[in-house]
C-alpha cells in the first residue's frame, strides 16, 4: 500500500505490517484514504483529531444554513375585516423573513355555496401581499379549502438596501 506521512509527504510503499508499524511509532494512526486505487492510499494522521475537525465542520456549515420554511394561514369564509388584517400582517412578516406563506380559507358545509366571497378574499390578499411577495401557484381548490402559496419578494440584496436607506 501506499503511505502518506503526517505532513501530507509520500513515505512510500509499503507492507501493511511496516505501515501500522510506522503510525504505531509516530504514536497516531493509519487511516486508509482510497481503498480502490491500486496500490491502496492511506495515511498516517490522528484520526480522533480528524473526526472531531470534520464535526466542527459540519456544525459550522449548519449554523450558517437557514432552512425555508412554509407558514401556513387559515381563514375561514366568515373572518372579519380587521381579522383578515392582521393575518394579512402575519403573512407579510413570514416572507419578509423569506419564508414561503400558504394562505387557505376553509369552507365547511353550506359554506361552499359561497365560494366567489372567498376568491374575493383571496384576490383582496394577493393585492394586500404583492409589495414583498408573489403567488408560486395561483388561488385554487384543494378539497373543502382554497389555497395559494405566495414566495418572498425580498432578496439578501434588497433587504440591506432597506436597512441602508432606514439608517439614512
Amino acid at each position: 500500500m501506499r503511505v502518506i506521512g503526517p505532513d501530507g509527504e509520500q513515505v512510500g510503499i509499503m507492507t501493511s505490517y511496516d505501515a501500522i508499524k510506522t503510525a504505531s511509532e509516530t504514536g497516531l494512526d493509519l487511516v486508509e484514504v482510497a481503498p480502490n486505487s491500486v496500490p491502496p492510499v492511506c495515511r498516517i494522521m490522528d484520526f480522533g483529531k480528524y473526526k472531531y475537525e470534520q464535526s466542527k465542520k459540519e456544525h459550522a456549515t449548519k449554523l450558517h444554513q437557514r432552512g425555508l420554511h412554509l407558514k401556513e394561514i387559515k381563514l375561514r369564509l366568515s373572518t372579519g375585516v380587521h381579522d383578515l388584517d392582521v393575518k394579512i400582517r402575519h403573512a407579510k412578516s413570514f416572507l419578509e423573513e423569506g419564508h414561503k406563506v400558504k394562505m387557505a380559507i376553509m369552507f365547511r358545509g353550506r359554506e361552499r355555496a359561497y365560494q366567489q366571497r372567498g376568491w374575493e378574499h383571496m384576490a383582496h390578499i394577493q393585492k394586500q401581499l404583492q409589495p414583498v411577495g408573489q403567488p408560486e401557484y395561483p388561488p385554487k381548490m384543494e378539497g373543502n379549502c382554497l389555497a395559494m402559496v405566495l414566495v418572498s419578494k425580498v432578496t439578501k440584496e434588497s433587504k440591506g438596501a432597506q436597512h441602508e436607506v432606514k439608517d439614512a
